[in-house]
């Protein structure tokens, strides 16, 4: 079994996502492992890019901080064998196809698979390509994550088919960021997916409180929240580990319950 599949077969995953580097790397080092702590099943790392497209403002602004204070690919790479020597928690990269491309694909996966990465989720890449990155994510022992949107309907069955890892359920149509009101039929969307495939469903995108948190993990097998993370590093900078943990053991008991 792999470490993914482990994370669910142990009750509802509660899902942090942050993005590497912000406020700076040594912060994203010290973060990982005291979230893991606090609760966090599986640990999302966002990649600083230039041109986020899936991102709203709030992940845009970490991404921008985060390149700015000299975060590269090979800086997180390093940081993140670091990590791996204070814990063991299921990491997955979050990033976009270009930069993958741009730092050359084998040489991507395999510094990835050597610093303990997990699984890849790349937003911007349609399910139809995904024939681009599955030869290396084989070779190299690394999860292909597969993202469906409430638009994807008559596609939910093939994306679902033809997945690994867990499937990740956008919410809502748009970028990320915190949302009031979540109005997305949840429940029939994981129900496609199940029909096709018993696989693991994770809801991201727009889940802020434990209310949100609560009622998503009803339908869902996990619970992904980022924006409302990158909001806390935001404000508190590099004295942000104390209260996303307080967050993350929030959610983490909402889910629980």
């Amino acid at each position: 079994m792999s470490r993914i599949s482990e994370v669910f077969s142990k009750g509802k995953a509660f899902i942090p996502f942050i993005t590497a580097g912000d406020p700076d790397l040594a912060t994203t080092e010290e973060l990982v492992p005291a979230m893991a702590e606090a609760g966090a099943d599986l640990i999302e790392l966002g990649i600083p890019f230039s041109d986020p497209i899936a991102e709203g403002i709030v992940i845009q602004e970490a991404d921008m901080r985060a390149l700015a204070s000299g975060t590269t690919t090979d800086k997180l790479f390093e940081t993140v064998k670091r990590i791996r020597k204070k814990t063991d928690v299921p990491l997955a990269f979050m990033t976009y196809i270009n930069p993958v491309f741009v730092y050359g694909s084998e040489r991507f996966f395999k510094n990835a698979a050597d610093c303990g990465i997990d699984a890849l989720i790349v937003p911007d890449m349609p399910f139809e390509e995904r024939a681009e990155l599955l030869p290396y994510c084989r070779k190299y022992g690394i999860e292909l994550i597969s993202l469906i949107a409430p638009t994807s309907r008559e596609r939910i069955r093939t994306i679902a088919s033809g997945s690994e890892g867990f499937i990740y359920c956008v919410s809502s149509m748009g970028v990320t960021g915190v949302r009031s009101e979540i109005n997305t039929d949840i429940g029939e969307m994981i129900s496609f997916v199940k029909e096709a495939k018993d696989i693991p469903c994770a809801i991201g995108f727009g889940i802020s409180t434990k209310e949100q948190a609560r009622e998503m993990s009803k339908h869902a097998d996990g619970v992904i929240v980022g924006s409302a993370i990158v909001k806390i590093a935001a404000k508190y900078g590099k004295d942000c580990v104390e209260p996303v943990c307080d967050y993350v053991r929030e959610m983490k008991s909402a889910i629980s319950g």
